[in-house]
């Protein structure tokens, strides 16, 4: 009982302080006259993925990089198959051409450098800057297309703010804000204390159970820690379902894929450098490129991911779960 009150003590945590510090750093960010357009590209857009950032990092420090590595990769597996099966089944998804040109390829390219570098050698800081650099020039490069004249369909990281902001309004840029920048950023620091407390109850637990059940970090780390960190994309992937919006639930898959590699893996690699277990080398890396790889093909394939496709990509995360588990 006490394990299992870690995780899911974690996880709640990490999920409610991800909110508040979004919540608050959005408002300071609104107060200081920052463009909503950068606050959307950037605070909201990745900042609910502070959960599995934090995480990650934790994991590293812990030196439990089977959670901090499978937390990425897992959480990649899971949005390409789990939550983009479940939004297609809701509602088809129909993909903009140019945004899935770009966005898909970027993510694409991601993972590809990703999984050779972990191939071929340690994911030391120097790998960390180049992956955080790129994250920076990407975000850039969306800035730019988002503020011309007759943007060609919005970015992946756009529709992902989107999303969010659709899901929780409290997280979208307002003129008519309550309190002082004060209160704000004190609801940010809350919502960020918060998360650290959450990230160590959930690595402390996910370590606690994989010694418990004889069951591997690495497996806890590419299930329970990356489906757990991943339930904001589910919750905004299905409403946006929902609203039939596909090209917004499309969109806020790559983006996260996309952070995950460059923001949380470029982060890890430069606080805790080292190796990514060889488990995930040799097998679940290939897995989270053929996935991807799959993702891009059936989006390619019409402009659109239909309900067939979304069943066949359930059925593959729940064979690649009853793969992996012992």
């Amino acid at each position: 009982m006490e394990i299992w009150f870690l995780l899911l003590g974690g996880l709640v945590l990490l999920i409610v302080g991800g909110e508040l510090l979004v919540r608050g750093a959005v408002q300071v960010a609104t107060r200081l006259g920052v463009s909503p357009l950068v606050i959307g590209l950037t605070l909201v857009a990745f900042g609910t993925s502070a959960p599995e950032l934090v995480t990650s990092l934790q994991a590293a420090l812990a030196n439990a990089p089977g959670i901090a590595y499978g937390n990425i990769v897992g959480s990649n597996i899971a949005n390409a198959l789990l939550i983009a099966g479940v939004a297609a089944i809701i509602s088809p998804m129909m993909i903009a051409s140019t945004a899935l040109k770009r966005d898909g390829i970027v993510m694409l390219a991601v993972v590809t450098a990703f999984v050779a570098f972990a191939f071929f050698m340690p994911l030391g800081r120097g790998i960390g800057i180049v992956f955080v650099g790129a994250l920076v020039a990407y975000v850039y490069l969306a800035f730019r297309q988002e503020r011309s004249s007759a943007p060609q369909g919005h970015g992946a990281i756009y529709d992902k703010s989107l999303a969010l902001q659709q899901t929780d309004v409290g997280l979208a840029p307002s003129e008519r804000l309550r309190g002082s920048v004060v209160v704000s950023g004190l609801i940010a620091l809350g919502g960020l204390v918060l998360v650290i407390l959450g990230g160590r109850f959930l690595v402390d637990g996910a370590v606690s159970l994989a010694r418990g059940f004889a069951i591997s970090e690495t497996v806890i780390g590419l299930t329970i820690v990356a489906v757990g960190t991943s339930m904001p994309e589910l919750v905004t992937s299905v409403l946006a379902g929902i609203r039939k919006q596909g090209d917004v639930a499309f969109g806020n898959i790559v983006g996260s894929n996309i952070y995950n590699i460059l923001g949380i893996g470029g982060a890890t690699a430069l606080v805790a450098p080292g190796e990514v277990p060889a488990e995930i080398v040799g097998f679940d890396n290939f897995v989270m490129l053929g996935v991807t790889l799959l993702l891009v093909i059936f989006a390619w394939t019409g402009l659109r991911i239909g309900r067939r496709e979304g069943a066949v990509l359930l059925a593959g995360y729940a064979a690649y779960i009853y793969f992996i588990l012992p």
